[in-house]
């Protein structure tokens, strides 16, 4: 069984049955089933059930973000957010099915057109930083472009997916078409990735459990999007308005108690800039409010567990200098806002990510060492440049290498634009126009015009 605790109280909320190999089997198998039959309806059919699905979840917004705070100790509006964008991912996914268009090439002595079809089930392993919108940024794709999907959602956080699935039934979806396996990895999710059902794998989490993901799929060739880790730069140039900087900056790494792969942790400051810069920041962290997620008023909630929490602290060593705000004491697994000055560019805490509210700030003395240091790590999934001149932000747009980045904002994830890593922060994009592709094959047909008539 697992177990279900909220994070600001640590009481038990819930206890789940665990998945065990053989229900992973009879899903694949039950997938597999209502697979063929979804995939042969008419495109304006399965359009109009994803529609009725964002419907009913709209419906639902407030449930299921009580049910985000309850389990992943989200704020509240935070949550409310995160439910809002599966409704409309499953409205963009929808105005997909209709369009997914082959092409005509043309060929000598025939007609050429290609076929995107659908890969069959789909195994989705979700986190349990977001485990909502994450989760629905492959469900929605591959169900339009036709295919099954068994999600497999985070031990800590289930109790959204579960519901999800409560409610496509509801919504009309046919039945073992999207199903929910809680489970651990090592047992549920290692069946998901080695059974030879499932054509493809769309995994987010860290980006050791992601290789060997990827390893294993290797073995039966199996397709894959990964999603895995980040250490975002935050690039502040001496030209750039260094209030509206410090105040964006607190929560473009607290967001989410910095449980975000996204989050802009190393805040890099041109040196002539950076004493300011850091007067301008200390307030903005001390105010920072921090305490009972289903409080309208607050800013940021706990971290998701007791391991977490101690992850966190392992960095945030005695002697280290910085700002600090403030958190509740007592239950749950709370870690202030802290900001860390004058550690050395390749210390654990500047290159590691940390995945907690923990940010470190580096000077840097021109453009060519900015660059440098925003590349300093093996990740590159987002980042922020702050900078008045556009030429300036073209070029290090260019030079940072990372799959979504800002200028003058902490912007990162849209679901009409593509998302993803490069380097070791993941393999594939999500999102975006192409996002029903992903779930697709393309089959390529000649027919000639020169051959015996039919």
């Amino acid at each position: 069984m697992l177990q279900v605790l909220n994070p600001a109280t640590e009481e038990l909320v819930a206890t789940v049955p665990a998945a065990t190999p053989a229900d992973v089997d009879a899903a694949v198998a039950r997938a597999a089933a209502a697979q063929h039959g979804w995939a042969a309806a008419a495109p304006a059919d399965r359009a109009r059930l994803l529609r009725r699905y964002a419907a009913v979840v709209d419906e639902h917004i407030e449930e299921l973000a009580r049910l985000e705070v309850t389990e992943a100790g989200h704020t509240l509006g935070n949550a409310r957010w995160e439910a809002g964008n599966v409704r409309d991912l499953l409205d963009f996914a929808a105005g997909g099915v209709e369009r997914l268009n082959g092409r005509q090439i043309p060929v000598p002595g025939g007609l050429d057109i290609t076929i995107l079809e659908p890969l069959g089930v789909v195994g989705v392993i979700a986190p349990w930083n977001f485990p909502m919108p994450i989760a629905a940024w492959a469900t929605a794709p591959a169900l339009a472009a036709g295919n099954a999907v068994i999600l497999k959602p985070a031990e800590t956080t289930p109790l959204t997916a579960l519901r999800l699935a409560e409610l496509a039934l509801e919504a009309g979806l046919p039945e073992h078409l999207f199903q929910v396996l809680p489970g651990t990895g090592p047992v549920a999710g290692n069946a998901l990735v080695e059974h030879p059902g499932v054509a493809k794998i769309v995994f987010t989490g860290s980006t050791e459990v992601g290789k060997s993901i990827m390893a294993r799929c290797a073995g039966q060739v199996k397709r894959l999007t990964l999603e895995l880790g980040g250490k975002s730069p935050n690039i502040v140039f001496a030209d750039a308005d260094i209030e509206a900087a410090a105040a964006a900056a607190p929560m473009s790494f607290l967001d989410n108690s910095g449980q975000d792969c996204c989050a802009r942790t190393r805040i890099l400051v041109q040196r002539s800039a950076y004493d300011r810069f850091l007067a301008l920041l200390a307030p903005a962290i001390e105010e920072i409010v921090v305490g009972d997620p289903s409080d309208e008023r607050t800013q940021m909630g706990p971290l998701i567990s007791r391991a977490q929490l101690d992850r966190v602290r392992s960095y945030v060593t005695d002697g280290l200098d910085g700002i600090r705000g403030k958190a509740p004491e007592g239950p749950g697994f709370w870690f202030p806002p802290t900001v860390l000055t004058g550690v050395p560019e390749d210390a654990p805490c500047a290159v590691e990510e940390i995945f907690g509210p923990v940010a470190v700030v580096l000077p840097f003395d021109d453009e060519a060492d900015a660059i440098r240091l925003a590349n300093a790590t093996p990740y590159g999934l987002s980042g922020s440049i702050w900078t008045r001149d556009v030429g300036r932000a073209l070029r290090a747009s260019r030079a940072v290498r990372a799959g979504n980045l800002s200028v003058n904002s902490h912007s990162s994830v849209r679901y009409w634009t593509p998302f993803g890593g490069y380097r070791q922060s993941g393999l594939g994009r999500e999102l975006g126009p192409d996002a029903l592709t992903a779930f697709t094959e393309t089959k390529n047909v000649f027919i000639s015009t020169e051959g015996p008539a039919l």
